[in-house]
């Protein structure tokens, strides 16, 4: 398996009885393999508190806000939108075996395997979900000739089923 482009990995060795706290940082490299992996045209910052905690039955919750600048293409114009996000998540660690049933109010389960957790690729998946999935500038707009018969992503099939004769 390939390295993340932003790992930061905290091991399971150092989550005591209180919770693990960090702040990180995208450095600009691994900003500009986002880039590349999330197909923006820029990511300016990326940055997430971080909270790991032990929880019982040997599992272990992840609770982190992240933001984000960013700039993606406009699906519109096909100019840069620049963008920004806050969000936050939580996910549940735990081994294969204890994932639970689906339940409306659990937070989305992870398998662990190895001795560390990557808080840095969850916040980089999170981010990921959370763009805007068609950016566009806010006078973006779509030009469409409605002026003849043939509009219409069905147009051509009209002229199929045409009755016999009439072409």
């Amino acid at each position: 398996m390939n390295q993340p482009e932003f790992s930061r990995l905290v091991p399971l060795a150092r989550l005591g009885a209180a919770p693990f706290k960090d702040e990180i940082a995208a450095t600009a490299e691994e900003c500009a393999a986002l880039v590349a992996r999330f197909g923006l045209l820029g990511l300016e910052r990326l940055t997430a508190r971080v909270e790991i905690e032990r929880r019982p039955g040997d599992t272990i919750l992840l609770r982190a806000a992240f933001e984000a600048a960013f700039t993606q293409e406009c699906v519109i114009s096909l100019e840069p939108v620049a963008g920004t996000i806050r969000d936050e998540f939580v996910l549940r660690y735990g081994p294969p075996d204890a994932e639970p049933e689906d339940g409306v109010d659990d937070p989305a389960f992870e398998p662990l395997d190895g001795d560390a957790i990557d808080v840095g690729e969850a916040v980089a998946q999170e981010f990921s979900l959370s763009l805007p999935p068609f950016p566009h500038l806010p006078d973006a707009v779509i030009e469409i000739d409605e002026t003849g018969d043939d509009y219409g992503p069905f147009a051509v099939l009209r002229g199929l089923k045409a009755p016999p004769g009439a072409q």
